[in-house]
């Protein structure tokens, strides 16, 4: 089988534009083998086409295969990696960018008020409306949630070989972060510099978030910031494996405090260093990679044209 196919569906499309409406979803991953029929009634809701794809090389070129095809509308139907990547590919067009949650925690579309049903959510895009809303990036690469550096990449290395072994689930995800805590040492020294004004720490995590939502599902200080268009940019306090599980216990329980368990930075602006590396694994909505220090965030210079749902939702 190849690595793309496109399913033909209804091609009347609604006031998106002139081009076909198409859903990108991963065939084999998360829960979208059992989500079938829900991608197609969204798709259905949608006016819309499906492109489907297998693995990481094959979600490029389902990209590549959808902006030949010149679409008015292209929804990411998956997880928040899936989104990001989808995104962007498109931020900056003109092509309206709409995702419907099938991944693990789904931070970016329930944050847009979207029902974590797919079906559902197919049905409150189609009587949405599109916003222009500007996106994180580091270092050219962007983000719809969050960017963090230290102890959260190393959990998703843990996480990769726990899904490998046991499956793609909601607790497996907790306990890859039990495994990594278990093996802290000792935190890193970062140089931060937030809107021009710089500081060294010490700190387990850089956490730099764009994704209110997901702040207030743990209590965290930051929502405002975010809303008024910047980076809320999170230092976890902790120095020592035990005062790690305190901070982690504490977040569990909605019980974390600015200035006790973390410090918060707000900007626009952030550059950061970890002493003694030239690479840094980065983590970015579920995703990870090494880029070479330092790590410079900043918005898209472009908006993303983003579906969201209709005031009466």
């Amino acid at each position: 089988m190849e690595d793309t196919d496109v399913v033909p569906g209804d091609l009347g499309v609604r006031s998106f534009g002139d081009g076909p409406v198409c859903v990108i979803t991963n065939r084999k991953s998360g829960r979208n083998s059992r989500d079938r029929d829900a991608v197609e009634a969204a798709a259905k809701a949608l006016q819309g086409e499906i492109v489907s794809f297998s693995g990481g090389k094959g979600l490029m070129e389902a990209i590549e295969k959808v902006k030949a095809r010149k679409p008015s509308l292209v929804v990411a139907a998956g997880g928040d990696g899936t989104a990001m990547a989808v995104a962007g590919a498109f931020v900056g067009t003109d092509v309206a960018f709409g995702v419907l949650p099938l991944g693990t925690f789904n931070y970016f579309a329930r944050g847009l008020g979207l029902s974590t049903d797919p079906a559902e959510a197919g049905r409150q895009l189609a009587g949405g409306e599109v916003v222009e809303r500007h996106i994180g990036t580091v270092n050219g690469q962007v983000f719809l949630n969050n960017a963090s550096v230290g102890i959260y990449p190393s959990i998703l290395k843990v996480r990769e070989s726990v899904y490998r072994r046991w499956g793609r689930r909601r607790i497996m995800a907790h306990w890859s972060v039990v495994k990594t805590f278990a093996r802290f040492r000792k935190p890193m020294r970062v140089k931060l510099e937030v809107d021009g004004d710089g500081g060294r720490y010490r700190t387990a995590l850089v956490f730099v978030a764009r994704s209110s939502f997901q702040l207030e599902r743990f209590g965290l200080e930051g929502t405002d910031i975010i809303r008024e268009g910047g980076f809320a940019v999170l230092l976890v306090n902790a120095r020592t494996r035990l005062e790690l599980f305190r901070r982690i216990t504490r977040l569990a329980l909605g019980t974390v405090e600015e200035g006790v368990d973390y410090d918060l930075f707000p900007g626009e602006r952030i550059k950061l260093e970890v002493e003694g590396k030239r690479r840094v694994l980065l983590a970015y909505d579920g995703e990870k990679k090494r880029m070479s220090a330092p790590l410079e965030f900043g918005m898209s210079e472009r908006p993303l044209r983003l579906l969201i749902p209709g005031k009466a939702e």
